[in-house]
């Protein structure tokens, strides 16, 4: 764990596309003074409109986790804010030309490259944590999120689907920069062949293909490449997670465990955590 924020040291950038919209996407990610969070910038609107990456700011989970105000939207954020997360990035400046971010080959590792290309700069503030003293739950139809006292930032998934390739899979990593890029940045999302036609004939996922979609059919992955881990399916899970949760707005001091989640579901234990606040403490590690 870090003792101070963290920003990049340069600016960035790279061109994907919008993998709901098919729209050419160009991104640049660049650094910020302390105390400025994750912010975005939709540079295509009249006067560069900003909007925090806070998960008050979460105006939709359905297919994504959409951040939006005053009328304008940044779609699909959760990929990289699981980057920022999982590399310790506390405060950047994230400019697009379009309403979704790109998805790139379907997981965080290109963003990863991104963060590890620009640098990492140690800015001269401490670094201010959610420490959790006390668990905090919520369940719902055999879905869970839970958070637990842990001297670290731990996170264990367990997904279970009624597919062969999938049944029930477990993973639990601690969330540190080595861990992330190594372990679980470069799980792809994933979906079942049936979701993927449907979604093409509703005019959605027009730039999904296999080359940023994990596609299952009723016995095989489709994808030429295989899977990158015999897991991949709940490490993308857990890579969610980390990026639904980084909405937090600071980094946790805690265990938390999730089975069966997904975006609408995080978003909503993230509201009873800050509900709950004689469970936690915000500290640096100064405290």
């Amino acid at each position: 764990m870090h003792t101070h924020q963290r920003t990049l040291a340069k600016k960035v950038s790279c061109t994907g596309v919008g993998v709901h919209s098919g729209k050419t996407v160009n991104l640049k990610i660049g650094p910020a003074p302390v105390n400025h969070g994750i912010k975005f910038v939709r540079t295509d609107l009249l006067d560069s409109p900003e909007i925090s990456a806070h998960f008050n700011m979460v105006v939709d989970t359905s297919l994504a986790t959409v951040i939006g105000y005053e009328g304008f939207i940044v779609s699909t954020v959760e990929h990289l804010m699981a980057a920022f997360s999982g590399m310790s990035v506390d405060n950047a400046l994230v400019e697009i030309d379009a309403y979704e971010m790109p998805i790139m080959d379907g997981s965080a590792g290109p963003f990863a490259d991104l963060i590890q290309t620009a640098g990492i700069e140690t800015q001269a503030m401490p670094r201010c944590y959610f420490k959790v003293q006390e668990p905090i739950e919520i369940k719902e139809d055999g879905k869970f999120v839970g958070i637990y006292p842990s001297d670290c930032y731990r996170v264990t998934g367990t997904i279970e689907f009624d597919h062969p390739l999938i049944n029930r899979q477990s993973c639990s990593v601690t969330v540190h920069e080595t861990s992330f890029v190594e372990e679980i940045s470069r799980a792809r999302t994933f979906g079942f062949l049936n979701e993927y036609e449907l979604l093409k004939r509703y005019g959605l996922g027009r730039g999904s293909s296999l080359d940023n979609v994990v596609v299952i059919a009723e016995d095989h992955v489709m994808n030429p490449e295989g899977l990158r881990f015999p897991d991949e399916f709940v490490r993308h899970k857990i890579l969610d997670c980390i990026g639904d949760f980084s909405l937090i707005g600071m980094p946790i001091i805690g265990h938390v465990v999730v089975e069966k989640s997904g975006h609408a579901f995080n978003h909503a234990f993230l509201k009873k955590f800050f509900v709950e606040k004689e469970s936690w403490e915000t500290c640096t590690l100064a405290d």
